[in-house]
């Protein structure tokens, strides 16, 4: 060893590896298995500071299979007709038997399962793309297909199972013979999955009249979707062995099983009321039931092994289930609240030329291209084996908040035609079910506070989770080595970024590399420059704070805001790039890269000026923004310009809104306001006539419209058929801009029969 390794090792990295061991905490083991069973994509890149953009644009475009877009176009369409949302909540609250037994029939609860046990095997974009338009007609309906091929026991056993218990089950849960469930969340464990209290104790046991060694269990569990219909249960609790019976660990950790629901002791059938939402939830409880061992999912080898798999798979379910929901309320809102803004009028003019309507609209367009962006590159990740676990918590967080943001944005636009009740209203029962999105699947603020930046930190930085292993090696001169040949390759990293930070700063990001031209080369630029910037900010965090860093909740949400809206932005350039650089969705490009930078900036502000070490906190401003934080929210000529999209019919308004279900039915309420907007944009040519003959006197404004045609008619200005398409338009745009009223006692039946359903 030379002299100068002799030093650096004695002066620098020795000093460091105490240090470091002495203000980071070691990793539990539910952490570890976490990290472990993780996979870092590009959030790495992103996190890393330097990102590869053409990494990224090279990942493969988003592409349905021909058997799969098959069954879009003939079995989902189907599907979608035989809907009726309002009949679903407010008066059956459960999907019809027939709509049931075509899901079971055509396989809609057996997406993810492999074909050789019956299912479709269809990708995670196929499996996002079907619940996201199902979930545009009816959200009670996608969550009732959601759930059997997200986290459950199809895809529990497909994973880990034995192959006999893949020969048994998978068949019948491909052809609807069982309904699954899976019951994780109880009263005192909701986001804290780990700390489940429900026990199961290894013990001997009666099973069909033998004594066979299996599990004594005990739960309480709650919110479990689909509980009450279901025939096998998926079950995590806690599995005890005091007697040595499986070895010589007494507690051997998070443990997963199926229970068929007939079995003794189960109990299932009531039902929980999500926010009137007609989807089957609740609880199911078991008191002293006894399980054979190989009832455990992967069988006796997989006893306490149950961790790693639920972390796996709700990576992966939870960054294809609620993002859906949340890309459907934006196709859903983007199509709707557009025709609508032009369909209504007031003060002579439809409301979407009001710059303050026009500006939620501008929201509600930029950001729906940004949830579609986020879901085709989420399922990418998924579909490249991927099991990317903060990529999958950001785009759960993020799109469910945006949607709920776009929802009330879309509500505010409708006012009064929005929240009263009925078969025309196609809001409302979004505007109740969008919170249940929020809260599954992880609190939306927990995620946020303790998931994003808490877990990205340690596993997508390039360095430090090694760091933590070698701190943590229980041969601590091998772990010194380990760490003196990081800790020099750690320094560089960060002298690196701070240097690079610093001259970005005074070059407005001139100098960084962008993998296009055009429009869009300068968003790579400044992105790249946010990149580094968090890859500095974690450093000084992770440094100054150390083990602290995890109860410092703001500091860890807003550089996670920061990850989040670099992902969010990098979604948005890859679909432009992907979809063929379309010069009319530019305008959305613009407003969600805008926006993505705009809140990096909000989010570094903040942590700067609220970092728990002050020093610190000045510091990374001076190294980072010494002139300034100028990322300026949207511009409002883009936000306009949105606006006029979406009230213009055309391809980009279709692209935009692909997902959202317009039914062909007479009632069905989204197709009513499109013939409506349809119809009036026919005859734009006739309504400008009108109002160029009342801006010249020769029709008074204030005459209703059957006498402005009348005058017009008779001073040659329009013709009898234009009379009739006015008429025609009128009658539509009075139809669409209607609302639902119900006799007393009818009102007073459906009020009664929901109560009792409840």
């Amino acid at each position: 060893m030379s002299t100068l390794t002799n030093l650096r090792q004695r002066y620098l990295s020795e000093p460091a590896f105490k240090m470091f061991k002495k203000v980071l905490p070691p990793l539990s083991d539910t952490e570890r298995e976490a990290m472990e069973a993780g996979s870092v994509w590009w959030d790495g890149e992103l996190f890393g500071g330097s990102p590869e953009w053409n990494t990224l644009l090279n990942y493969p475009k988003p592409q349905l299979t021909d058997e799969e877009q098959t069954f879009i176009d003939t079995k989902l369409e189907t599907l979608l007709a035989m809907l009726d949302d309002y009949k679903i909540v407010q008066e059956d609250r459960d999907l019809p038997p027939e709509v049931w037994e075509y899901l079971r029939k055509e396989k809609f609860l057996s997406l993810i399962i492999g074909k050789e046990y019956g299912g479709m095997d269809f990708s995670a974009l196929a499996n996002s793309t079907i619940v996201t338009r199902i979930a545009t007609r009816s959200l009670s309906a996608a969550v009732c297909v959601m759930v059997p091929n997200s986290l459950g026991p199809g895809e529990l056993l497909s994973h880990y199972g034995t192959q006999e218990q893949k020969d048994y089950w998978l068949p019948r849960l491909s052809n609807g013979d069982d309904i699954p469930c899976f019951a994780l969340t109880g009263p005192e464990a909701g986001s804290d999955a780990g700390g489940i209290p429900d026990q199961g104790v290894v013990c001997y046991g009666d099973y069909q009249g033998e004594q066979v060694l299996g599990i004594q269990l005990n739960w309480d569990k709650r919110y479990i979707t689909l509980a009450p219909v279901s025939t096998v249960l998926g079950l995590a609790f806690k599995l005890q062995d005091p007697e040595g019976l499986l070895g010589d660990k007494a507690d051997l950790g998070i443990t997963c099983a199926l229970i068929p629901t007939d079995h003794p002791g189960v109990e299932v059938g009531m039902r929980h009321d999500p926010l009137n939402m007609a989807f089957m939830n609740g609880p199911t409880r078991g008191n002293d039931v006894f399980i054979p061992m190989d009832w455990i999912i992967g069988g006796q080898d997989f006893a306490g092994r149950g961790w790693r798999m639920l972390v796996e798979c709700l990576s992966a379910g939870r960054g294809i289930s609620l993002p859906a929901l949340g890309a459907a309320v934006g196709h859903m809102t983007a199509r709707t609240t557009g025709a609508y803004a032009y369909v209504r009028k007031q003060f002579g003019m439809s409301i979407g030329n009001f710059e303050g309507v026009a500006q939620a609209m501008g929201r509600i367009g930029g950001f729906t291209y940004m949830l579609e962006a986020s879901r085709t590159l989420t399922t990418t990740s998924l579909d490249q084996g991927e099991k990317p676990g903060i990529v999958t918590a950001i785009a759960k967080y993020h799109m469910t908040e945006m949607a709920r943001t776009i929802l009330n944005d879309s509500m505010d636009i409708h006012a009064g035609r929005a929240i009263q009740m009925g078969p025309k209203n196609y809001l409302g029962h979004h505007y109740f079910g969008m919170p249940v999105a929020i809260t599954v699947e992880g609190a939306n603020i927990l995620t946020r506070n303790l998931m994003i930046f808490g877990q990205g930190a340690t596993r997508c930085h390039p360095f430090v989770l090694s760091e933590m292993e070698a701190a943590a090696n229980p041969d601590a001169e091998q772990g010194a080595k380990e760490f003196d040949a990081l800790l020099g390759k750690h320094i560089s990293f960060a002298i690196g970024n701070v240097s690079k930070s610093l001259l970005n700063a005074f070059t407005g990001s001139r100098f960084n590399k962008a993998p296009v031209s055009g429009e869009t080369a300068e968003y790579y630029r400044h992105l790249s420059r946010m990149s580094r910037a968090l890859a500095v900010a974690a450093d000084f965090s992770m440094l100054s704070l150390g083990g602290e860093l995890k109860r410092r909740e703001l500091v860890s949400a807003r550089l996670g805001d920061v990850l989040s809206h670099l992902y969010l932005a990098s979604a948005t350039l890859k679909r432009f790039e992907d979809e063929g650089r379309q010069q009319t969705d530019l305008p959305m490009v613009h407003y969600a890269l805008q926006h993505c930078l705009h809140k990096c900036g909000v989010a570094f502000d903040e942590v700067m000026n609220n970092f728990p070490r002050k020093g610190v906190g000045r510091l990374l401003r001076t190294l980072l923004f010494p002139l300034g934080i100028r990322y300026q929210a949207p511009k409002d000529e883009v936000t306009i310009e949105i606006a006029q999209l979406l009230m213009t019919p055309g391809a980009h308004r279709d692209r935009l809104t692909k997902l959202c279900y317009v039914g062909e039915k007479d009632g069905d309420p989204i197709a009513i306001m499109e013939r409506a907007f349809i119809a009036l944009q026919d005859v734009k040519d006739i309504d400008r006539k009108l109002i160029k003959a009342i801006k010249a006197g020769d029709i008074p404004r204030k005459a209703t419209l059957s006498e402005k045609l009348e005058l017009a008619l008779a001073s040659g200005l329009i013709t009898e058929h234009d009379v009739e398409k006015m008429n025609h338009a009128d009658a539509l745009r009075r139809r669409a801009i209607s609302v639902d009223d119900f006799a007393s006692e009818e009102f007073t039946r459906l009020t009664l029969e929901s109560g009792k359903a409840a």
